[in-house]
C-alpha cells in the first residue's frame, strides 16, 4: 500500500504501524522469553478482550474465572515477563498514536484542507475574519505571557533511557514514511526498530533507588534538549510567518518575546523536606549548562556555515568590529570577518559557560575573550551578524539557523526556564514568628489576629532594619528559608530576575500571607517597601485551593490592595498582579462538579475586582494532567474560561506523564505549544465569540449553582461521610504501593495520617486512575442532574441544560472532559478491585454508590449532550481509546493479581517489580491520570 492511500484510508498506516510495532515487539518477546511465554501473553490479551466485551456487550460470563485461571499459576519471574510485555505494548501503541496524529496532520495541510482548531493558522484567520487588526494583535503580544510551567510529581514513571527509547522509535517510524525509500532502505528501518525495541525490552523501566531531587531536575531539563530549545523558536516563526500570511510584510513583523517556559523543579518546597538552596542552586545550574550546550553547539555550526568572503560581500561597521574583537589571527580567515565574529561569539558563550554553569566548552575556543554580561549581550552580536547580512544582499542567510538561535537565545535566556518558588503559607508564619521573636519585635505573632498581623508586617516593609542577624543560630526551619531566598538573591544576581520571577504562596488565605513574603523577600534583598520607590525583584502569587479560598479569593484581594503598602509594591510591578488557581485540592475537597464551578466564579471575579483596581491579571491555572485535578485539552479549557480572564494571557502547569506525552515529540510539543498560544489569543482579542448575553450568563450561573450545590453534597457525603471510605479507598486501589514507588521525591502525604484531608490530590486522583474509577473526574454529576430535573421538571430542565451545552463553552468542555473520563472509566475492572476490600458491607456500600452514580452520570450526560455513545465528537480519541485498551485492560487484571499477592505477603522483588511496572504501564496508557 502507497503512503498516499494509506493515508486516504485515514487509520490504515496506524495500524500498519501498530502491526510492525506488535510484531517486532513478539519477536523480541519469543527470543527473550521463548514460544511458550510469547503465547502466555497471546493468552492473557485474549482473554481480557473477551471479558471487556462480556462486561459491554453480554459475552461470556466465564471470561472472569477463564482469566483468573490463566494468571493464578504463574510464578513471580512468569508474572514480571507478561506484565513487561503489555507495559511496553502499550508504550508502542502510543508511539504509533502520537506518530499518527502528526501524520494526519501534515496530510491535511499539504492538500490545503482548513486548518484545525488549535492550529495558529485558524486562530490568526478566525482573527482577521473578526476585523481584529494587526495592531491589535501586536498590542496583546507586547503585553501578554503565555507559559507553560514544568512541575515535578509522584505519576511521572518515565525515565530518561526509557523516554530516550521511545523517541527514537517515533524518529524511526516517521523515516519510515518517506514516499522515495527503496525496499533495502525499508528493510534497514525496520532493522533498527526491532534493536531499539530489543534494546527496551533489556532496559529497566523502574528505578532502583527513590528518586531524588537532582533526578527530577535532570529528566525536566532533557525535554528541552529533545524538543523544547527548537521548538520554541519554531512556534514564533510560525506565528509570524502566519501574520505576514494574512496581514502582509511589515517592517516591525518580528514578534516580542511573549512565549516562555517556566519550571517548579528545585524551588517548589511545599511539602517536599528535599527541596532547599542547594537544589535551587542545582536547578539554575543545570539548566543553563544545557542552554549554554546548545547555544555553543549552534554558534560552532553558524560559523562553519558562513564562510562568506569580504572579497564578495560586504559588511557593516559593527560586524568588522565583532570581527576585530575577536582577536582570530589565522591566516586561513583572514578574508571571512563573519567567521570572525562567530569566533569571538563562541568565545565569549564559553567563557559564560564557565563562569556560570561551571561548563566547559567543546570545542575549546581559539581565542581568549571576557564573559557576556547577560544573554542581552549575546543576542545583540547575533542581530549585528543578522544586520550585516540582510544589509549587504544575504538577507536569506540571516534566516535558518541563525534567526532560530538568536530567538532561542531571547526566550531561553542563559537561565533556559524561570524556576517558580513556592512555599506553603504556615511556613511563612512560623518562619516570621520565630524572627520576630528572636529580633524583639513581637514574641506571638502567631498569636495575632488579621489585623494586627497586618498592621506589624505592614511596619517592617517600611524599616530599613534586617530581621535576621548573622550572629544568631536560627531553627533549621527559619535557617532553610532564609537560605533559599539569598540563594534566589544570588541567581538574581548572576542570571537576571527572569531566571526566578514568581513567588507562590500555597493556602494564600489572608493579605497577612502575601505581606509575610513580602517582608521575607525583603530580607534577602528582593523587596523593599520603604521610601518613594518601592521595589519587588519577585513577584508574589497567591494560590487559593479549596474550595473556601477559591470563593473568598477575589475578597482576599480586594483587602490587600486596601492596603497601601501592598498596593505600592503591585504598583512597582507596573500594576500587575498574578494569581493561581488550584485545580487538584478544589476537586478533593468539592468533587468534580463543583471544582469546575468554583474556578470559573473565582475566575468570574478576580476580572471584576482587576478591571475596577485597574490592574493588570494573570491567572496561573494549576493543572494536573488528570480531569479531576484540571486536565484534559488545553485549548478548549482556555476558550471556556471567562471574558477577560486571558487578556494579560496565561500560565499553567504540566506535569507527570503529560510532560512526557505532549511535548518529547517535536511535532506534538509545537502543536501543544501553538494551541496555547492560539486558545489565548482568541480568548482575549474575541472575547464576544465566548461571551454570553447579561440574561443567559445569570440564567446559567443560577442553574449551575444549583447542580454545583447537589453535587457538592453527594461527594462530601460519600467521600467525606460514609464511615470507612479511607479504608476502601487504601484497600481498592494501590495507593499504598504508589507511595512505595521510586517515582518522586516527594511525600505522598502532607501528614502521617490515613484521612483523605491530609492525602495529597495527586495520590488521591492517581490511585482511582489506577483502579479504573476515575471518580474525581465525574462523581456527583449524576445526582445533580437528577435533582435538577425533578425540581424543573423532565421536559424543561432537560431542554435548559441542552442549551447551556450548546451556548456555553463553560458548561460544554465541562461535559467533553467529563465524557472522556467516563469512557475510560471501567466498572468491570473496578468492581475487582473493590474485591480486594476485606469487609463486604463496606465494599457493598462504597461501590454500590459508585457504580450507582456512574450509571447516573452517564444517563445525564447522553441525554444532555444528545449522543449514543461516549466520544462521539472526538473520533480520534475514541479511536485511541479503542486500539490500546487491549493492551491496558491486561495490566489491570495482572496488578489486581500482584496486589492480592503482595498484601498476602509475597514481598519477594520480582512480586514488587512487577506489580511497580503494572502501575508505570497504566498510567502510561491512561495518558492524563495523574
Amino acid at each position: 500500500m502507497t503512503t498516499d492511500q494509506a493515508l486516504d484510508d485515514k487509520d490504515a498506516a496506524l495500524r500498519d504501524d501498530t502491526r510492525l510495532l506488535g510484531r517486532l515487539l513478539g519477536d523480541v518477546l519469543k527470543e527473550a522469553i521463548g514460544d511458550a511465554g510469547y503465547a502466555t501473553v497471546e493468552a492473557i490479551r485474549a482473554k481480557a478482550v473477551l471479558l471487556r466485551r462480556a462486561a459491554h456487550d453480554g459475552g461470556s460470563p466465564h471470561a472472569a474465572q477463564e482469566l483468573t485461571a490463566l494468571l493464578a499459576p504463574l510464578d513471580s519471574a512468569a508474572v514480571v515477563h507478561v506484565v513487561r510485555a503489555f507495559s511496553y505494548f502499550s508504550m508502542l501503541a502510543n508511539v504509533a498514536e502520537d506518530r499518527h496524529q502528526s501524520r494526519r496532520r501534515r496530510y491535511h495541510r499539504a492538500r490545503g484542507s482548513p486548518p484545525l482548531p488549535g492550529s495558529l493558522r485558524h486562530a490568526l484567520a478566525a482573527l482577521a475574519d473578526a476585523g481584529v487588526t494587526r495592531a491589535a494583535v501586536a498590542d496583546w503580544l507586547a503585553q501578554a505571557v503565555v507559559a507553560a510551567v514544568f512541575t515535578a510529581h509522584p505519576t511521572e514513571v518515565q525515565r530518561k533511557s526509557t523516554l530516550d527509547l521511545q523517541c527514537e522509535v517515533a524518529r524511526l517510524l516517521a523515516q519510515r514514511d518517506g514516499a522515495d525509500l527503496l525496499d533495502e532502505e525499508r528493510a534497514a528501518i525496520d532493522a533498527d526498530l526491532y534493536r531499539q525495541i530489543h534494546t527496551l525490552w533489556r532496559t529497566a523501566s523502574l528505578r532502583l533507588t527513590k528518586l531524588m531531587v537532582i533526578d527530577e531536575i535532570r529528566n525536566g531539563v532533557e525535554i528541552y534538549r529533545h524538543t523544547l530549545l527548537a521548538t520554541v523558536p519554531d512556534v514564533y516563526r510560525e506565528l509570524e510567518n502566519e501574520l505576514t500570511r494574512l496581514y502582509g510584510a511589515r517592517a516591525d513583523s518580528r514578534v516580542p518575546v511573549f512565549l516562555s517556559m517556566g519550571s517548579w523543579i528545585g524551588g517548589d518546597r511545599d511539602g517536599n523536606p528535599y527541596v532547599n538552596a542547594e537544589s535551587l542552586h542545582a536547578a539554575i545550574t543545570r539548566q543553563s549548562a544545557l542552554v549554554f550546550e546548545h547555544y555553543l553547539r549552534q554558534t560552532h555550526l553558524l560559523g562553519a556555515a558562513l564562510p562568506l568572503s569580504s572579497r564578495y560581500t560586504g559588511v557593516s561597521s559593527e560586524l568588522a568590529a565583532l570581527a576585530e574583537q575577536a582577536t582570530d589571527r589565522s591566516p586561513y580567515r583572514a578574508d571571512e570577518p563573519y567567521r570572525q565574529a562567530l569566533i569571538g561569539i563562541y568565545a565569549r558563550l564559553a567563557a559564560s559557560a564557565q563562569t556560570l554553569a561551571d561548563h566547559r566548552a567543546e570545542p575549546r575556543p581559539g581565542v581568549d575573550l571576557p564573559p557576556y554580561k547577560n544573554a542581552d549581550e549575546f543576542v545583540k552580536d547575533l542581530s549585528i551578524v543578522a544586520q550585516s547580512l540582510r544589509a549587504n544582499g544575504s538577507a536569506g542567510l540571516a534566516q535558518g539557523r541563525l534567526a532560530q538561535l538568536t530567538r532561542a537565545a531571547e526566550v531561553f535566556g542563559f537561565h533556559l526556564a524561570g524556576i517558580d518558588l513556592r512555599q506553603n503559607s504556615e511556613v511563612h508564619e512560623a518562619v516570621l514568628d520565630e524572627l520576630l521573636r528572636v529580633a524583639g519585635v513581637h514574641d506571638a505573632y502567631a498569636r495575632l489576629t488579621e489585623d494586627e498581623r497586618v498592621a506589624l508586617l505592614v511596619r517592617e516593609l517600611a524599616h530599613e532594619r534586617p530581621l535576621v542577624s548573622a550572629h544568631v543560630a536560627y531553627s533549621e526551619l527559619a535557617t532553610g528559608e532564609i537560605q533559599i531566598l539569598r540563594a534566589a538573591a544570588d541567581i538574581h544576581q548572576r542570571f537576571g530576575a527572569q531566571a526566578i520571577p514568581q513567588y507562590v504562596i500555597s493556602k494564600g488565605e489572608s493579605p497577612s500571607d502575601l505581606l509575610e513574603v513580602a517582608v521575607l523577600l525583603k530580607e534577602a534583598g528582593l523587596a523593599r517597601g520603604s521610601g518613594a520607590a518601592p521595589h519587588l525583584a519577585v513577584s508574589i502569587v497567591p494560590l487559593f485551593e479549596s474550595i473556601t479560598d477559591l470563593q473568598r479569593a477575589a475578597h482576599v484581594m480586594a483587602r490587600c490592595y486596601a492596603i497601601p503598602a501592598y498596593r505600592r509594591l503591585v504598583a512597582a510591578q507596573g500594576d500587575f498582579q498574578e494569581i493561581m488557581l488550584g485545580y487538584s485540592d478544589s476537586n478533593k475537597d468539592g468533587g468534580y462538579v463543583t471544582s469546575n464551578w468554583s474556578l470559573y466564579r473565582a475566575s468570574e471575579d478576580l476580572v471584576a475586582l482587576h478591571q475596577r483596581e485597574r490592574i493588570r491579571m494573570r491567572l496561573f491555572h494549576g493543572r494536573g494532567g488528570s480531569i479531576g485535578r484540571g486536565g484534559g485539552p488545553s485549548f478548549e479549557a482556555i476558550l471556556a474560561q471567562p471574558p477577560g480572564a486571558v487578556d494579560a494571557g496565561l500560565r499553567l502547569t504540566e506535569q507527570g506523564e503529560v510532560i512526557a506525552a505532549k511535548y518529547t515529540d517535536a511535532e506534538l510539543a509545537q502543536r501543544n505549544l501553538e494551541a496555547l498560544v492560539a486558545a489565548a489569543m482568541l480568548g482575549a482579542l474575541r472575547p464576544a465569540a465566548q461571551a454570553l448575553a447579561p440574561a443567559a450568563a445569570q440564567r446559567y450561573g443560577e442553574v449551575m449553582e444549583a447542580l454545583s450545590a447537589a453535587a457538592h453534597a453527594h461527594y462530601r457525603a460519600l467521600v467525606y461521610g460514609t464511615p470507612g471510605f479511607a479504608d476502601y479507598f487504601k484497600a481498592a486501589t494501590p495507593l499504598a504501593e504508589i507511595a512505595q514507588l521510586n517515582i518522586g521525591s516527594r511525600p505522598a502525604s502532607r501528614k502521617p495520617s490515613n484521612r483523605i484531608e491530609d492525602l495529597r490530590a495527586i495520590p488521591w486522583v492517581f490511585g482511582w486512575s489506577q483502579s479504573r474509577v476515575m471518580l474525581p473526574g465525574w462523581y456527583g454529576f449524576g445526582t445533580a442532574v437528577e435533582q435538577w430535573l425533578a425540581r424543573e421538571g423532565e421536559s424543561a430542565g432537560l431542554a435548559e441544560l441542552r442549551e447551556m451545552h450548546t451556548e456555553w463553552p463553560f458548561f460544554r468542555t465541562m461535559l467533553s472532559n467529563m465524557d472522556m473520563v467516563l469512557a475510560k472509566t471501567e466498572l468491570s475492572i473496578a468492581a475487582r478491585y473493590a474485591e480486594l476490600v476485606p469487609d463486604p458491607a463496606l465494599r457493598a456500600r462504597v461501590f454500590g454508590a459508585i457504580e450507582a452514580e456512574w450509571q447516573r452520570s452517564v444517563k445525564a450526560l447522553f441525554a444532555i449532550t444528545g449522543a449514543a455513545g461516549f466520544l462521539a465528537g472526538n473520533a480520534p480519541l475514541a479511536r485511541s481509546i479503542r486500539n490500546r485498551f487491549p493492551y491496558l485492560d491486561p495490566l489491570n487484571h495482572l496488578q489486581i493479581e500482584l496486589l492480592k499477592r503482595h498484601r498476602a505477603g509475597q514481598t519477594d522483588p520480582q512480586v514488587q517489580s512487577a506489580l511497580h511496572i503494572t502501575l508505570n504501564g497504566i498510567a502510561a496508557g491512561l495518558r492524563n491520570s495523574g
